[in-house]
């Protein structure tokens, strides 16, 4: 993160600057769900976990979640998508609308919306399930409907925002980017002032000539690999083998490891030297993996997996490597800007002034990481779009991957977080307590997709005591975020008699919003809360009283949405009924100031 209060302005002007910004997106839209259970024994019938599903959270994924957090930065986001016509899409129509996401994808039937389902249990994923087969290519009318979106969006941000959209293209190799969609888009290039390209496979996007590309360090060798062609000539400094098919769902990262007999000199790694005089690959890949080799002195980088082996891998710096290919990339994909993501490593971005800048993150469990990089592309985007310098966009966008990366849950990154990660003077003006039911509904979506738990609690809150405050951090205590429902004036005449309330709700609701404990008030007009539980949620639900759970009016309908019911006992002797009677009592008492008393009329 930059240092200095003079830096931090600077870094913040910008993210002011790119507000209402017109950002279309492209791509392979998914919905990511999220399912955490707990296990305390195993079933009989083999030696496994018995789960217990607990919560339930789904999330925009993939293109949708790179909109998601355009939207979510300041930006206009508008999302151009295939989509399915089943419930996993209607899930993801409900993701874009509370995020505010303009949502111009296009129903798909026959074809499934892509899913990514993962369990977990004590915040550990326990398995992902994948559905949607990337194989299912759009048909000819599916590719025409998306084209006339894409024509249709990108007018309606022209005229909406009078100035050349942005484009950011998310192709994860599941069907959504045709040839002939990719076609469409290198030939409108010039409709789009900045373009941000995220690509499994960048060698597909070759003519676009976008401003900037974000390939993991996997996705960069893959391009290297193929520009080399299967064998390079010796003394070429790089070689790259790559199998045949590559998986559609491509890896996140390779494994990095030293190759039998190697040794590491980080900047002599792709020569040929004493070690290596032919600068040809040593070592085997593993079973059933294509070999990525870099030449030199036995340096390899192999495998189709996942994780980074940091055992066999140590002392390989893999932002040298990056960094030494930079020119290599940018005359590959024709881009301005290159940044090569290196996951828990941070990130290396090099422009034509061939100056790598190195950014770096904080380690964090991969279930907290899932979507970092959507962040990253949305800021880094956003960051160009607003002209800022590439040192800068490059800030930002890391510092936007990392604050996202705090919990369990597909990253999205507020804007308000980036600019109080930036102390910026947000603070709680920024944070806006007093939310309407639409937006509360948005708000508690993010929240919800970060994996937060959402504590809600409704009452009169007249006259505002000892008790309330207890109450109120200690259900804010039960989870993440409190949503606090108080009913409005005309509710509480028809709940507790026409000399009520003491306090009109303006009143009322300014001093909950003021309390530590409370992150947002609502105000509703029904007797009962039912409609906003409905809209909200919540993980769990806080009601006051000495009474069990279960007579709590609300329960059935909490607990058919998944949430659990919690009551917790007041202070003794404080409530506002009794505080009124106290008031009034001491009003009929007599003064002996009869300057103070009415005179009679």
């Amino acid at each position: 993160m930059a240092g200095g209060a003079a830096e931090q302005r600077r870094l913040a002007t910008v993210v002011e600057g790119w507000l209402g910004r017109p950002v279309l997106v492209v791509g392979d839209a998914m919905l990511d769900e999220w399912r955490f259970a707990e296990s305390d024994r195993l079933c009989r019938e083999a030696p496994a976990p018995v789960l217990t599903l607990r919560r339930r959270i789904s999330a925009a994924g993939g293109a949708a979640n790179t909109a998601v957090n355009v939207a979510a930065l300041g930006g206009r986001a508008v999302l151009v998508a295939p989509v399915g016509a089943d419930v996993a899409g209607d899930e993801l129509h409900d993701c874009l609308d509370r995020a505010g996401v303009w949502d111009r994808t296009v129903a798909q039937p026959g074809r499934p919306t892509p899913v990514k389902r993962r369990m977990l249990a004590g915040n550990q994923i326990l398995l992902r399930e994948d559905s949607g087969d990337a194989d299912d290519a759009l048909d000819d009318d599916g590719v025409a409907r998306l084209l006339t979106a894409l024509d249709c969006a990108t007018e309606e941000l022209r005229a909406a925002g009078g100035e050349a959209p942005t484009l950011v293209v998310c192709d994860y190799g599941l069907g959504a980017l045709s040839a002939a969609v990719r076609a469409w888009l290198v030939t409108h290039r010039e409709r789009y002032a900045t373009v941000a390209l995220d690509a499994h496979d960048l060698a597909d996007w070759r003519g676009l000539a976008p401003t900037v590309v974000t390939p993991s360090f996997a996705e960069a060798t893959r391009l290297l690999a193929r520009a080399a062609g299967t064998r390079a000539a010796p003394g070429a400094g790089l070689h790259l083998d790559h199998p045949d098919g590559d998986p559609a769902d491509g890896p996140s990262e390779l494994t990095v490891g030293v190759s039998p007999g190697g040794t590491l000199a980080h900047h002599a790694a792709h020569r040929p030297g004493p070690t290596n005089p032919t600068g040809e690959p040593t070592g085997e890949p593993t079973a059933g993996e294509g070999r990525v080799a870099m030449t030199g002195d036995g340096l390899t980088v192999t495998g189709t997996g996942v994780t980074v082996n940091a055992t066999a891998g140590e002392g390989v710096d893999r932002a040298v490597l990056a960094e030494s290919r930079l020119a290599e990339l940018r005359a590959h994909t024709g881009a301005d800007v290159v940044a090569v993501t290196l996951d828990t490593e941070g990130a290396v971005v090099g422009g034509a002034d061939g100056e790598p800048r190195r950014s770096h993150s904080t380690p964090v469990p991969a279930s907290h990481a899932v979507g970092a990089g959507d962040a990253y592309l949305a800021a880094m985007t956003l960051a160009l779009a607003a002209d800022a310098p590439l040192p800068t966009a490059a800030q930002l966008a890391q510092l936007a991957a990392t604050i996202t990366v705090s919990d369990t849950g597909t990253c999205v990154c507020r804007r308000e977080d980036l600019l109080v990660a930036l102390d910026a003077p947000v603070g709680r003006a920024g944070h806006r307590a007093l939310v309407g039911t639409d937006e509360l509904a948005a708000i508690v979506a993010e929240h919800r997709r970060a994996g937060r738990a959402i504590v809600f609690t409704n009452g009169c809150f007249d006259v505002l005591h000892r008790g309330h405050v207890r109450y109120l951090e200690q259900a804010r205590a039960l989870g993440d975020l409190l949503v606090v429902a108080v009913n409005s004036d005309g509710s509480v005449r028809r709940l507790k008699g026409p000399d009520r309330p003491v306090n009109p709700v303006e009143d009322r609701i300014a001093l909950l919003a003021a309390l530590a404990c409370v992150d947002h008030v609502v105000v509703f007009e029904e007797d009962s809360p039912a409609e906003l539980i409905e809209t909200v949620r919540p993980d769990v639900y806080v009601k006051g009283g000495d009474y069990p759970p279960e007579m709590v009016p609300e329960a059935p309908l909490v607990r058919r949405l998944g949430g659990q019911v919690r009551t917790l006992g007041y202070v003794p002797d404080r409530s506002t009924s009794a505080i009124i009677d106290r008031i009034r009592a001491h009003g009929q008492e007599p003064h002996e100031d009869t300057s103070l008393t009415p005179e009679p009329s």
